[in-house]
């Protein structure tokens, strides 16, 4: 068994703000930038039956800043010292970012905090940015293709928040005022809820006190434990569906896989995925599109979420290729059922995520987000973990993953233009 070789970094520091707020920092003496990030567990599955849609509001409505950062302050001093920023909102979080050369970053740890953690929430700027959000929605719903992404969440999720476009539905956002807002940033952007991490150009200790003096270090406890989130139920099935202005059918397919804290488990789910559509000679490439020639792209891709993953197949085709597609697709998986993959498949598809996942690390700002997102959700672990999961895995555990792709388990839509 290949024994991966370490990505040339300390380990982070770990620790936390006065308050509990936990910090990861990864200094890199050579970066000439830094990274700072800060995340929260108020993705869109925290919202509650009249909040859908908030998660992402907020982000947005968190630019428009207060009285002591007016609205696009921020990106102007950020922006001046050669920076740039952004946030995102998904499922189980929301993070924002700023990367500054390093002499700059005192400055991004005062800013920051102060976007973040202070949103004024001011009635006239909340009915100009709904617009904004509500037109952001309707591009979306405009587009085919996000349109049958959707749809397959739906039927596949049900009722669960994953099921849910995280943009939120139209009727609620009209409704929305505010006060919940404020009343959902105060309940989710709480010191035990939230992260921060930092990978670049610093000294630790000096960062550290910039910190905490900063409004992170003044963010309060929750009031009262989270509560119980229900697991992902996928619902298995076959549907079809037409849309206008489609160029091209599509086969998606989408099954359920370990939650995110599963890590060894999902790291097998990555290599088979791998194994079957990630280059030229993966399984479902070489047979659909390099010999058969029927599809235009087959991918599938892991989508780790706290509540329970997602493996999601699309297959582009010609509309009279589709079933030939299913079928072919559906024979390959069970093929994996009773045949382990190869050596060489294994120890390619562990090449490919090693090669992955070293060269993700390289930049500072995807180191923060590795860091950020594993100390918010307490799986903190040394960055050559992942590498050491998928160099130790056996074609056996990929044959038993192939299980659990089962065509029969999967929630199935033909997409057909109308």
């Amino acid at each position: 068994m290949d024994q991966p070789t370490g990505l040339g970094y300390s380990n982070p520091h770990s620790t936390q703000l006065s308050n509990g707020l936990p910090l990861t920092l990864l200094p890199v003496s050579h970066s000439p930038v830094a990274c700072l990030q800060f995340w929260c567990r108020a993705g869109s599955a925290v919202e509650e039956s009249l909040e859908h849609g908030m998660a992402h509001f907020l982000e947005h409505m968190v630019f428009k800043g207060n009285e002591q950062l007016p609205a696009g302050a921020f990106d102007w001093q950020v922006e001046a010292h050669g920076g740039v920023s952004n946030a995102a909102t998904g499922f189980d979080d929301v993070h924002y970012h700023v990367v500054m050369p390093k002499e700059a970053l005192p400055l991004a740890c005062d800013l920051l905090p102060q976007l973040v953690l202070e949103p004024q929430i001011r009635a006239d700027d909340f009915v100009l940015e709904r617009q904004v959000v509500l037109e952001e929605l309707a591009q979306s719903d405009d587009q085919p293709e996000e349109r049958a992404f959707q749809q397959l969440l739906a039927l596949a999720c049900g009722d669960h928040a994953y099921g849910r476009p995280i943009l939120g539905i139209r009727e609620q956002l009209l409704q929305q005022t505010p006060e919940q807002m404020q009343a959902f940033q105060q309940r989710h952007y709480c010191a035990d809820s939230c992260a921060v991490s930092i990978s670049g150009g610093f000294e630790v200790k000096h960062v550290q006190e910039l910190l905490e003096a900063s409004p992170f270090a003044q963010l309060p406890r929750s009031s009262g434990a989270a509560p119980d989130r229900p697991a992902l139920q996928v619902r298995p099935g076959l549907h079809s569906l037409e849309l206008p202005r489609l160029e091209s059918a599509r086969l998606l397919m989408l099954w359920a896989a370990p939650p995110a804290a599963e890590m060894t488990a999902l790291s097998s789910t990555d290599l088979l995925t791998t194994v079957l559509a990630e280059g030229r000679s993966s399984r479902l490439v070489r047979c659909l599109r390099e010999e058969k020639q029927w599809v235009e792209s087959i991918d599938v891709d892991v989508h780790a979420l706290e509540q329970g993953s997602l493996v999601i197949l699309e297959a582009i085709c010609p509309s009279e290729r589709l079933g030939e597609v299913h079928q072919e697709v559906s024979t390959i998986l069970r093929q994996l059922q009773h045949h382990a993959p190869t050596v060489t498949e294994l120890k390619r598809a562990q090449r490919l995520l090693d090669h992955g996942h070293r060269f993700a690390m390289e930049g500072v700002g995807s180191l923060a987000q590795h860091l950020g997102q594993a100390t918010l959700m307490n799986r903190l672990e040394p960055l050559e973990e992942p590498l050491l999961r998928w160099h130790q895995c056996q074609q056996e555990t990929l044959q038993q993953v192939a299980l659990a792709l089962d065509p029969e388990q999967a929630c199935t839509l033909l997409v057909t233009p109308q």
